[in-house]
């Protein structure tokens, strides 16, 4: 729907982009108003406001920054209120929309930290904690008065368990409560998903024993329910599109299994012992499949799909245009997943990773003969779903599909040979350009696939594989480089510890630029400790050089800089629609903001 002409229509971009690794995302503007009529005053301003923005399509992170900056600055306010302003302009945004949504279709999510740690019995499950509402904090009050009106509640954080509940299609609408820190973990991904959402922050943080304004949250909570349109556009039904095709019964529906038997989860426990030898390699590749996954690049697929046939499945209607996209091109998008996932097969065996998607990776379960051969049956099941859509695509379609998804395999074969083939020259040194180089190859081509196959299914693309090629290698770029930060995190998902790149030996970005920046008996410590014993102290030590060699801080800037390349080159697609989309998608891919690492 149209902002009415009487409203200053504000357009989200009209505002310059600030990428999601700046400066000003750090812990400097995260303060909580002090008083109720501070936060009060920001409140009403950014109700003022939001009602002048063009609600046709969500915000992204860097145009809700720049409008909580004018905020603070007719407020005359410093900017350490910046992510409580931000929030609060979000959830203005989105009021009406949420308000537009049944009290049973609404998530309230509560922090934990609420709790009186002390005292608190309640233990947690994979749904966060279960409260046992001794009454000792304000969290069973507060869940018991949302539980009366119908809401699903979760006393939970993270964002995993908040996306799979949105992805499930089990509501409509997300309210939060949790500190600064975790809503920007958190509710960003939620509001680049384009789901109606509000927020109410802490006013004091920390990780337990923390403070709230219940009342402010308890008048959240009782938004009243008012039937309307929904005019936001957005991305929510390709997201679950996307991630339906792989729960157990869609997958079977799209690629029948062809040597049937039971699947692995109905043995009794028994595994592939149970099956016919034959279908065992079916199996575990199906169950693989189903085992988890963000399923980005389908997603990517199936939107610049419908971006460039009418964008119907981002309108009010989406979820039923969603449900009547050709099965032939889902089969598609759901072939690019395949590929993936037949690479991470590979890559964890080539890496020895031992876990992915919390579990056991295939080749310690089954060990790397049956991981490889499983990888390999993945690739031929995936050209075979592509190949079988000739009939309904055409011919010449599919025969332009199946071209680009053989180019992008054997370019990231080439990327994959490339890190392998350095790490065995031990003595050899890289460069940051050879390292990026490497990346652009291992990355970008699944991106650029991705978003081919879309287009082509959506007809000619000779006007689009020039900015297409160019979007996606600096969006595979900064993606890898943001996975080098993260692996400086702990992934309790897929692995147990940090600085394994490091440890193992790879060609990161990261360590060219510390080979680069340091001091030659830097260099030589730095190299020693690859191949030292194994134990934490190494890799503290790593990170300290890194940090003193400034190699984080580096990594960041190429990120924001590769992001404001993607995005000046969706500026330059003309078609709307797709413009808008690459626009998300660097939003929504590259801003994964690693945890602070320690530059001291």
């Amino acid at each position: 729907m149209a902002t009415p002409a009487s409203q200053d229509r504000t357009p989200q971009t009209a505002v310059a982009p600030e990428p999601a690794y700046a400066k000003a995302s750090g812990q400097g503007i995260k303060a909580a108003p002090e008083t109720r009529e501070l936060r009060e005053r920001i409140g009403h301003r950014a109700e003022q406001l939001a009602a002048r923005l063009d609600k046709t399509r969500p915000m992204v992170r860097h145009e809700l920054q720049a409008h909580a900056r004018t905020i603070l600055a007719a407020e005359n306010l410093p900017q350490c209120y910046l992510g409580w302003t931000m929030v609060a302009l979000a959830s203005a945004f989105w009021r009406e929309q949420v308000a537009a949504v049944p009290f049973s279709r609404r998530l309230l999510l509560l922090p934990h930290c609420l709790r009186s740690a002390d005292v608190c019995a309640a233990f947690y499950n994979e749904q966060g904690l279960l409260c046992r509402d001794c009454g000792a904090c304000c969290l069973s009050k507060l869940r018991h008065r949302a539980q009366q009106l119908g809401y699903k509640v979760m006393i939970a954080e993270g964002s995993p368990a908040v996306m799979r509940i949105i992805l499930s299609g089990q509501v409509d609408a997300v309210l939060g409560v949790a500190c600064l820190d975790a809503l920007e973990r958190t509710l960003d991904k939620v509001l680049l998903a384009g789901i109606p959402s509000m927020a109410v922050p802490l006013v004091r943080s920390g990780c337990r024993d923390t403070a709230a304004d219940v009342d402010c949250i308890a008048q959240m909570i009782h938004t009243p329910y008012r039937p309307g349109a929904l005019r936001t556009r957005t991305y929510l039904h390709l997201m679950r599109t996307a991630a339906k095709m792989f729960e157990p019964a869609q997958l079977e529906q799209l690629v029948p299994r062809l040597r049937g038997g039971p699947a692995l989860a109905e043995t009794d426990g028994q595994g592939v012992e149970a099956l016919d030898p034959l279908a065992a390699t079916e199996a575990i590749a199906y169950d693989f499949l189903t085992a988890g996954g963000k399923h980005s690049r389908p997603f990517i697929t199936l939107a610049v799909y419908d971006a460039l046939t009418g964008g119907q499945c981002t309108s009010a209607e989406g979820a039923s245009a969603a449900a009547q996209l050709p099965e032939a091109v889902k089969r598609v998008a759901l072939a690019i997943e395949i590929f993936h996932k037949a690479s991470l097969v590979h890559d964890d065996v080539e890496d020895d990773d031992h876990y992915r998607y919390g579990r056991p990776t295939l080749h310690q379960r089954y060990g790397a003969a049956v991981a490889i051969n499983v990888g390999d049956y993945l690739l031929g099941l995936g050209y075979r779903l592509v190949a079988a859509q000739r009939e309904q695509l055409g011919a010449e379609t599919i025969g332009d599909v199946l071209a680009e998804f053989a180019s992008a395999h054997a370019r990231l074969a080439e990327g994959q040979g490339a890190e392998l083939l350095w790490r065995r020259a031990r003595g050899k040194r890289i460069t940051p350009l050879e390292a990026l180089k490497i990346y652009a190859l291992k990355t970008a081509p699944a991106f650029q696939a991705a978003m081919m196959a879309g287009a082509r299914l959506a007809g000619p693309t000779h006007h689009l594989r020039e900015p297409l090629s160019r979007f996606a290698r600096h969006l595979g770029v900064a993606y890898q480089l943001i996975n080098d930060l993260d692996d400086w995190q702990l992934d309790h998902a897929n692995k147990r510890t940090s600085g394994s790149d490091l440890l193992s030996g790879r060609p990161t970005v990261l360590w060219a630029l510390a080979l680069e920046n340091m001091a030659e008996s830097e260099r030589a410590e730095l190299e020693r400790l690859v191949g030292a014993p194994q134990g934490d102290g190494r890799v503290m030590r790593a990170a300290q050089l890194y940090a003193s060699a400034g190699v984080f801080q580096q990594a960041r800037e190429l990120i924001a800089e590769h992001h404001n390349r993607a995005c000046q080159t969706a500026q330059q697609v003309a078609q709307e629609p797709l413009r808008n989309l690459m626009l998300f998608l660097a939003d929504a891919i590259l801003d994964r903001r690693p945890l602070a690492i320690s530059e001291e």
